[in-house]
Formats: structure tokens, C-alpha cells, sequence
């Protein structure tokens, strides 16, 4: 009888054991799914306001980029999350494409790219799904992603379309994407300002927690598992100088992108609490200036063979790699 009792003790805890960690896988996949939705959901409506916000600060780095690639001129390439078109005006005006397609899903940022970049008739924008890209396999020489990476629901199916569009035998695939857990100064003393006030907010929506993959470990591994190979990574650092604290503050108020939409979407008392709050937190130059510092982790590597099949599930395109 005490033999059957102990089994029977061992197969409760085993049972129970079996539960909790079921429990936590699931509440894993929960959180996983809140992200992937989030990501896909993240407001990116007006071209103006974006570029108020980030693309001033972007288009530094985009820059710094294309010198850190330092391509040979008369190449064929894919800008991929265009935007409002930063990285498309340094690869037009650095880089001397033979051609330039950039594609974002954002349909007022792709009229906004084609208003502003340069380039003439080798140059041409369209609204498509980084998942699904509208070109040929091995139609490129380079496919190059600015900040977007991050934002899709399966990033290595968006690498695995970034190392489609290339040509075998040397072309090159690269992005970039904002440290947000410890370089991009003033959204991680905009998201400590949250913390104070509204703590599970910060918890849930800080890009430095929901973004993990913007550490340099973990796009070299991305893009090893993409089937890349010579694949380096790099810190561009640039200066983010605001004339006053309402330089810095207004643009959070046209609600685009995770940190401006969570400012849209709060009460005016608490958005005021918020003001005052990162306010106190960011350092104040004797002018009243603002003087801080993005970083952003680039990453490159280089397609030899036939890309990494993807087997991972599909996007919102329906298509699995």
C-alpha cells in the first residue's frame, strides 16, 4: 500500500508538474501573439509627423549607413520599410543606383517617399508587405531594411525575403535598427518617465523590452540563420539635439509609432503627469537645449548560395518561406 501511495504521490506531482509548465508555455505563446499584434499594429499614418518625430534622426544614420556599406556605384537595389523614404534619399544621393525600389506598407509614407527622394526614373516606390516583397528571386544587388526589422510579426521570414531579392554569388543584404533597450537616449528617458507614472504601461510596451532582436548578437544570428555569410555588425552613433524640451515633447503628441501612440491614447491629466515627469528626466543644456545620443545597430552579410528555406508560419501575406 505505501508503494502504491508514493506512486500515486509521484504521479500528481508529475501531473501537476506537466500543468504548470503547459500554463507557462501558454502564457508565453500569449505574449508572443500580444507582440506580433502590436507590431503590426503600431500607428503609421502621416508621413509630416513621422518625420518630425524619427525620420529627422533616421535620416543621420541612414547616411552613416551607406558609408559604413560603401557600395560600388550602378547597382540594383531594394529599400525595404521605406518610410518616408530616409534611407531611399542616402542610397539615391550617395550611392548612384542603377535602380532604387523602396516598398513599405504604410500607403501616406510611400506617397510621402516618392514627394521627397530624388532620382529620376530609376528610382519608384509601391505599397507592399515586407513579408511578401513584389520582386523576382535574385533580382537585386542589394536589399537594405532601415528600422523595420523589429516591427514584423516573424523577422526571419522578412530576412528570408531580404536574401530572396538578392542575387546568388555576392549580392548584399543589410539593416539597421534603433538600440532601444540602451542607445536611443530619448525614448529610454521617455519610457523610465513612464515607469513613474504608469508602471504596467512600461512594462508592456517599452521598445526596449518588446524589441529584443535590436542587439548586434542577435541580428548576426539572424542573419547567419538567414544563409548569409562575411556577416559584421557595426554601431552607428549619431547626436539628437532638440532646441527645447517642446522640440523634444510635441512631436509625441501626433501619435506615431509604440511611444506616441501610447501618448495619444492617455487622458490629458495623465498625459500631463507624463510631460512633467520626462521632463525632470532628460538633461538640459544652459541654452535649454536637449542633447542626447541614438544608436543604431547595423548589421551585413553577403548571399553566396541559394538562400535558408523559411518553414516558419505565414504572415498576413499567407506565404511561408
Amino acid at each position: 500500500m505505501d508503494g502504491e501511495n508514493t506512486k500515486d504521490t509521484r504521479n500528481a506531482e508529475n501531473t501537476k508538474n506537466a500543468g504548470n509548465a503547459g500554463k507557462a508555455e501558454n502564457a508565453a505563446n500569449a505574449e508572443n501573439a500580444r507582440n506580433a499584434e502590436s507590431m503590426r499594429t503600431d500607428p503609421w499614418e502621416s508621413g509630416p509627423a513621422y518625420e518630425r518625430y524619427m525620420g529627422r534622426w533616421s535620416r543621420l544614420v541612414a547616411a552613416r549607413f551607406t558609408e559604413w556599406l560603401a557600395p560600388p556605384e550602378g547597382l540594383s537595389w531594394l529599400d525595404v520599410g521605406c518610410g518616408t523614404g530616409a534611407l531611399s534619399t542616402a542610397v539615391a544621393e550617395g550611392c548612384r543606383p542603377r535602380t532604387l525600389l523602396g516598398v513599405d506598407r504604410s500607403e501616406p509614407f510611400v506617397r510621402a517617399a516618392t514627394l521627397t527622394v530624388g532620382g529620376g526614373a530609376r528610382t519608384a516606390f509601391a505599397v507592399a508587405d515586407a513579408m511578401a516583397l513584389p520582386v523576382r528571386d535574385a533580382s537585386c544587388d542589394v536589399a537594405v531594411s532601415g528600422l523595420t526589422l523589429n516591427f514584423l510579426p516573424e523577422p526571419a521570414a522578412g530576412a528570408a525575403e531580404l536574401v530572396r531579392a538578392v542575387r546568388p554569388g555576392g549580392g548584399t543584404v543589410a539593416a539597421y535598427v534603433w538600440d532601444y533597450g540602451d542607445g536611443m537616449a530619448f525614448l529610454r528617458h521617455f519610457w523610465d518617465a513612464v515607469a513613474t507614472v504608469d508602471p504596467a504601461a512600461a512594462v508592456a510596451l517599452d521598445e526596449g523590452r518588446r524589441f529584443a532582436l535590436c542587439r548586434p548578437e542577435r541580428l548576426h544570428s539572424l542573419w547567419t540563420e538567414a544563409g548569409l555569410t562575411a556577416v559584421t555588425t557595426a554601431p552607428i552613433d549619431v547626436r539628437t539635439v532638440f532646441a527645447d524640451f517642446a522640440d523634444l515633447w510635441d512631436p509625441f503628441l501626433a501619435g506615431q509609432g509604440p511611444a506616441p501612440g501610447y501618448v495619444a491614447s492617455l487622458t490629458p491629466g495623465d498625459r500631463d503627469r507624463l510631460r512633467t515627469a520626462y521632463a525632470e528626466s532628460v538633461p538640459h543644456e544652459p541654452d535649454g537645449s536637449i542633447d542626447l545620443t541614438a544608436r543604431a545597430w547595423a548589421v551585413r552579410g553577403v548571399r553566396r548560395t541559394s538562400p535558408a528555406r523559411w518553414t516558419g508560419q505565414a504572415g498576413r501575406s499567407g506565404r511561408a518561406w
